[in-house]
This record gives C-alpha cells, sequence and structure tokens, in this order.
C-alpha cells in the first residue's frame, strides 16, 4: 500500500570550507607541512608570511593550561558517524616553545624495491625479462609478499606496458624472484615463504624434517596442536624442540627483515605534534610549530582583484573570466588559512583539557596517576563534539619531560573495584599482561584462570571482558601461547 506523508527534518549541509577544517583536524604536523608546501605550490594566491591585517590575532604563547578552552564547534555527525569511534570511548560506565625542534623523517637510504631491482641489475636477462621482473617486484607488498596470481598479472601487464606475456613465462619470473635476497620473498602465503626459507637452509636432520612439517602439518603446526605432529610425524619431543626452533628463527615477514624497509615503515622519527613544559608543577602546552610557515593572502592578487573589480563598466569576457580566477584562488587561499588557524586552536584547546584532566600523570610521569577518561569527558570540557575530539587525538604525539606519547595513550575506560573505587581499564590490562608473562607456557593461564587472578585482587570482571582486553592487549588464547 502507497501511502504519501509530508516530513520536515532540520539537516546541516556542511560547506567546503567546514570539510576542509574537519580533514585538516586528523592531520599530524608532518603531514601538515607537507599539505602547506603543496598548497603554495599549487595556488600562487597564497604565500608565506605574515598576514599584516591580523597582526594582533591570538597566538600559541597566549594559551597555557591556564586557559578555559571553551569554543563554539561545528556539528560534524553529519560528517562522521558514531560508528567511527571506539565504543567504550563514548560510554562513561563500563622543552622550551622557543627552541627550534628539527626532526629529520626520512631515510636517505634504498627502499625494499629498489633494493629487490638493484639484485635484477646483476643478472643476465633479456630486455623482457628484465621488464617482466620489475613489474613483479612492483607487486611485492611492504611484508615481501606477491599476493597476486600470475593469470591477473598476464592480463594487467598488456594494459599497463604493454607487453604480451603468457602464464608459463610469468612463473618462470616469478622463480626468479623468489631467488632474490631476502629469503622467502615472493611468497603468495606464510606457509610458501617458510618453506622457501628452509629450502636455502643446508640439509641437516631438524630442517629435513621441518620442511617436511611445513609441508604435511602446516595447519597443525599453526594451531600448535603438537600432539598430533608427534604422532604424524613420529618424532620424540627432543627432536620436535629442535624443529620448532628452526621454524621459530624464520621469518614470517621477509620484507621487515630488510633494514630500508623497517626505516620506511617503523624507524620514522616521530614529530610530536605537542609540546608540555613543566615549571614547578605549571604545566604549559604549545604546539609544535617549528616547521610551519606563516601564510597570508599575496598582496599582489589581492591588488589585482581589486583593480578588475573597480573596473566593471570596461571588462571584456576576458578580463571577466581573469577576474573570477583570481577570486577562486584568493578565496581559496583564505579557506585554507581560516582552517589552519582552527586546527591550531581546535587541538591546543584539546590538549589543554586533556592536560588538565591527567595533570597528576604529567606531573609525576607515573601510569597509576592516570585517571579514567573518554572521549566524552574532553568533549564536555571544551564544547567540542565527542567526533572532533576523536579526530585531534588520531595520529597526534606529545613530547613531555617523561618521553613522547601518542594522545589517545591518555584515553581508558573505567569500571569499579570491590571497594567502590573507579580505576583504570589500563591497571587492569597491566595485571593481566604481568599474569601472562611470568606464565608457565607448557601449561598457559586462560581465560577463566585470569578471572580468579582478577578477583583475587579486588576486579570482578566476566570472563568475556577478561578474553576483550586479552584480545586489545594483542595476546592470543592460552593454547595459542602453549611452548614445548
Amino acid at each position: 500500500m502507497l501511502k504519501q506523508q509530508l516530513q520536515q527534518k532540520l539537516q546541516q549541509k556542511l560547506s567546503p570550507a567546514q570539510i576542509q577544517v574537519i580533514k585538516m583536524l586528523e592531520v599530524p604536523t608532518l603531514e601538515l607541512e607537507e599539505r602547506i608546501r603543496q598548497e603554495l605550490e599549487e595556488n600562487p594566491a597564497l604565500e608565506e608570511g605574515a598576514d599584516l591585517d591580523n597582526e594582533n590575532n591570538e597566538t600559541e604563547d597566549d594559551f597555557n593550561t591556564e586557559d578555559d578552552g571553551n569554543n563554539e564547534d561545528i556539528d560534524f555527525e553529519d560528517y562522521m558517524a558514531d560508528d567511527d569511534i571506539p565504543d567504550y570511548k563514548l560510554k562513561a560506565n563500563n622543552s622550551s616553545k622557543d627552541d627550534k625542534h628539527e626532526d629529520i623523517p626520512f631515510s636517505i637510504g634504498m627502499t625494499f624495491h629498489e633494493f629487490l631491482i638493484d639484485q635484477v641489475g646483476l643478472l643476465k636477462l633479456s630486455e623482457k625479462d628484465r621488464l617482466l621482473t620489475e613489474y613483479v617486484i612492483g607487486n611485492i607488498d611492504e611484508e615481501g609478499y606477491l599476493r597476486r596470481t600470475p593469470e591477473a598479472m598476464v592480463d594487467d601487464i598488456v594494459f599497463q606496458a604493454g607487453v604480451q606475456t603468457t602464464d608459463e613465462e610469468m612463473f618462470r619470473v616469478i622463480k626468479l624472484v623468489r631467488s632474490l635476497d631476502p629469503a622467502g620473498v615472493g611468497a603468495s602465503n606464510l606457509q610458501a615463504c617458510l618453506q622457501l626459507q628452509l629450502e636455502r637452509k643446508p640439509a641437516n636432520p631438524q630442517v629435513l624434517l621441518a620442511r617436511q612439517l611445513i609441508s604435511d602439518y602446516f595447519d597443525e603446526f599453526s594451531k600448535k596442536h603438537y600432539d598430533k605432529i608427534l604422532r604424524g610425524m613420529n618424532m620424540d619431543e627432543v627432536m620436535l624442540k629442535k624443529v620448532m626452533n628452526e621454524i621459530t628463527h624464520l621469518n614470517p615477514k621477509p620484507g621487515n627483515a630488510w633494514g630500508g624497509n623497517i626505516l620506511e615503515k617503523s624507524m620514522t622519527t616521530i614529530v610530536s605534534d605537542f609540546i608540555l613544559e613543566n615549571d614547578e608543577n605549571h604545566l604549559t602546552v604549545h604546539l609544535n610549530n617549528s616547521n610551519i610557515p606563516e601564510l597570508r593572502v599575496n598582496t599582489s592578487y589581492n591588488e589585482l582583484f581589486e583593480d578588475y573589480a573597480g573596473n566593471k563598466q570596461n571588462q571584456s569576457s576576458e578580463m571577466k573570466d581573469a577576474v573570477m580566477f583570481v577570486k577562486q584562488k584568493i578565496d581559496s587561499a583564505r579557506w585554507f588559512i581560516d582552517a589552519i588557524k582552527q586546527r591550531q586552536q581546535t587541538l591546543l584547546t584539546t590538549m589543554i583539557a586533556i592536560v588538565k584532566f591527567q595533570k597528576e600523570f604529567f606531573i609525576e610521569g607515573d601510569d597509576t596517576y592516570l585517571r579514567p577518561m573518554i572521549l566524552k569527558d574532553i568533549a564536555d570540557i571544551t564544547g567540542y563534539d565527542i567526533s572532533t575530539i576523536s579526530r585531534v587525538s588520531n595520529s597526534k604525539y606529545i613530547q613531555t619531560e617523561f618521553g613522547i606519547f601518542p594522545v589517545k595513550y591518555f584515553f581508558s575506560e573505567s569500571m569499579t573495584n570491590d571497594s567502590g573505587e573507579e580505576v583504570s581499564t589500563r591497571e587492569i590490562k597491566q595485571i593481566l599482561l604481568q599474569c601472562i608473562e611470568n606464565e608457565d607456557k607448557q601449561k598457559p593461564i586462560n581465560d577463566d584462570a585470569l578471572v580468579a587472578v582478577l578477583k583475587t585482587k579486588g576486579y570482578i570482571i566476566a570472563r568475556r571482558t577478561v578474553a576483550k582486553y586479552r584480545e586489545q592487549l594483542n595476546i592470543p588464547v592460552a593454547r595459542m601461547r602453549k611452548e614445548i
């Protein structure tokens, strides 16, 4: 049955400028520097330099932990749903600023793929084989795996490079790539990766058994069903330990084994977004703006637009097009400058609120002083939307006298112990971690036993909650932690 009805709905639409502000909030300092450089290159109406019309604008030096931080904010609900925010963060119940901090975040060495291609340069290959080999290397991911099928690559290289080849040729080239260093590179999965590494090891009894184990009992190996392996391969525990030692010393991610790739991915210098100073327990927060240039609208563009706009009667169609072009560039520059300013204001206000909330920790530097804190706590203090706090906290770091911390580090759930005290779940996770680190690896502690341990310490927690905390700590179930 069809039915007509009228419905009134109040809905906020975000302007391009507002969307630009939202995107800027999530950008860490290092990416912001690159974003500004890119905008300076693309928009001639934007230039470096102080805005002469706004010399008295408030800067980061005017902020410290004494600010109240209440500000109007855009309602971001139409842009970012609460589904994007971890559920537990929505529920309340369950150096000097004048110093120049110069970080060098990039490696000047060879990338992982360049390292592979460099080896290819030493081989005697035809032009076609060299092109195919480099194409295959380009499809290897950062962990060292080739997850694409030969058939798919045969089809793609025809369109991308105009090279006709066959499945057989592609298989041959893949085999060649798998002979390169590091051992295991170019494998399609973990089993193949371990097999490739074992094939390069000199044959001895345990290596031969390791090859057989990975070939015939990989599923049992991955699930740690050692009893099935012992029966199936007819070996004793002493030999199994030797075989397992051979396997566990292999690299499951050969791409990570090469220093250049580690530098690319994980050894990059962290550039802190905030700097916290402690002057006799008076805490002051600054933005790390050492490499962020001041921006303004190009004065020549402004004057050009004013001249054009003041001469409307004598404008040709070409001149009108020029006026529109100049106006678009000036508007774009102003939007960008405003987005940067609002980003800085929002970041600083949010971080000030976090520091005030966790003041004891920032003075003492001890995790036991961390209070339970969720996104809503900081949203209530600042007047910002929860999604704004989530974006500000994402991928940001603060430099303190105790080290550099991710801003997300200071958020945690809360619960009540049997004494009625509110405690942070970080404290509970630390207990779980200590229990598992000290367990007998031949008889790991299961989740039921962990529940019992926590109960003796005054924390009454359900088994499913313990399992959730264990998973958040990236700790596998007891069976997967078992060692022989």
